[in-house]
């Protein structure tokens, strides 16, 4: 993975962007963590962290480790471009470049600007600990250049910026307990003495604050560990300073033990969306984590409905792109299973294995050219069985209006089988693939044409 890792850097340092497509997690092609979601113009942004196997020269292996950040960009939710790297640990003129302390960062616009703000262990001049410095650039993608010193008087971790109606912008970071401050019309300056912000959970780890508005009503979020393991609380105020009142879990604790959780929320096109990580490519280790993204819905008095994580996650997906199956919408309970493609090499991704006459996967919001003419009408399979399978796709459901049969040959290498649709599909679907003998058979994709 390492290998592989390098060599993918250095193919986006010599093409500039690479096409990513998604559910959850949404980048499969290296960890993401601690995503910071912003709308500008008609894209989403992504800023996560960017977590990475430990080098030779880090002590800790069993730690976190971060030495740059990419930013990423969406039209639809579902499809992903990577812009590559914008700030590096060696690019930042008072960090330390060994430190591998890039975590939680936020970017925000104002007066035509975008700035870019991240934490990292900073150079013997400026002390010990966390400092806080900010990245300027023209376009949300970059190039941004890191200002020659952190912010003065914020030291910490996990940077916030909250530009409220007035256009009074906030910084919000994690030292001792949360902190709070005016910036200065410049966006690099405090232009108030930092405060605590009180009524919050004094016991547990508190981290990664991340504050927006709905409605007239502040929501102040953050992981809080109160057992084990993180799970995102928010409180809620009438302003950005408070006070505020706790009020609710948004998401529970991981269940497969993931140590944290980090979040941030858009309003897109009328509808709102939860950014977070888990560790869905790393499974054994908690350090290295992916962004996932789910809907985010509001009771009538404001307040907000738990989360429950996905898989399938959010948007439609391209029928004429490869489907995976794995992210599914549901299951049966019995005869379908998801696992590695390669334990070695995890962002190979996943494979659905059938077992059982009858099992079936089902994936929601299939959109088989639901503008202009484009209808699908002919289905490709990357999948092996090896004694030879039949698979049947339906829509709607696993009773549904059955649409093709695919003869998988006998074989323990996937390869890829096509087969004709009874008649042409076209619009947005609930897509099933159903096994239809008791052959086994591993499924990588799906896609038509």
């Amino acid at each position: 993975m390492i290998i592989k890792s390098k060599l993918l850097m250095l193919g986006l340092a010599i093409f500039g962007t690479s096409s990513l497509f998604a559910q959850n997690p949404v980048i499969r092609d290296q960890f993401t963590a601690d995503p910071t979601a912003r709308v500008f113009g008609d894209k989403v942004y992504l800023y996560p962290s960017h977590d990475i196997p430990a080098p030779a020269d880090y002590p800790r292996k069993d730690w976190f480790c971060m030495a740059d950040y990419h930013v990423f960009s969406s039209e639809n939710l579902s499809d992903w471009t990577d812009h590559g790297v914008i700030v590096s640990q060696t690019t930042v003129p008072w960090a330390n470049p060994k430190a591998y302390s890039m975590w939680a960062p936020d970017c925000i616009h104002k007066n035509g600007k975008y700035y870019f703000y991240f934490p990292t262990a900073p150079d013997s001049a400026y002390g010990r600990g966390f400092a806080i410095g900010v990245a300027v650039a023209d376009n949300p993608a970059g190039p941004f250049v890191p200002q020659p010193k952190p912010i003065a008087n914020v030291r910490g971790i996990d940077p916030n910026v909250f530009i409220d109606k007035d256009g009074q912008a906030y910084l919000y970071w994690t030292g001792r307990g949360f902190s709070v401050a005016r910036l200065k019309e410049n966006m690099l300056e405090l232009d108030s003495e930092p405060q605590i912000i009180p009524n919050l959970p004094e016991k547990g780890l508190k981290e990664g604050s991340y504050l927006f508005e709905r409605n007239g009503i502040y929501y102040l979020t953050f992981p809080h560990v109160e057992n084990k393991t993180e799970r995102l609380e928010y409180a809620i105020g009438n302003s950005p300073l408070g006070p505020f009142k706790m009020t609710g879990v948004i998401m529970d604790e991981s269940p497969t033990g993931c140590w944290t959780n980090h979040q941030s929320f858009i309003n897109l096109k009328d509808q709102w969306y939860l950014f977070y990580h888990h560790n869905d490519l790393s499974p054994a280790f908690d350090k290295n984590r992916s962004t996932r993204i789910d809907s985010l819905f509001f009771n009538p008095d404001g307040t907000i409905r738990k989360v429950i994580p996905t898989l399938r996650g959010v948007g439609n997906t391209d029928a004429f792109k490869p489907i995976q199956l794995d992210r599914y919408s549901r299951i049966s309970e019995t005869g379908a299973s998801v696992a590695f493609i390669d334990t070695l090499h995890k962002f190979d991704g996943w494979k659905t294995s059938f077992t059982a006459k009858e099992a079936w996967i089902q994936y929601n919001a299939v959109d088989f050219g639901s503008k202009g003419n484009k209808k699908a009408k002919s289905i490709k399979v990357k999948a092996a069985s090896e004694n030879g399978a039949t698979l049947q796709i339906r829509v709607d459901n696993a009773n549904g209006k059955l649409i093709s049969e695919v003869k998988i040959p006998k074989g323990k290498v996937m390869n890829e089988v096509k087969a004709k649709l009874t008649s042409p599909l076209h619009g947005v679907n609930n897509m099933v693939v159903v096994l239809k003998d008791g052959n086994p058979v591993e499924v990588d994709w799906i896609s038509f044409e």
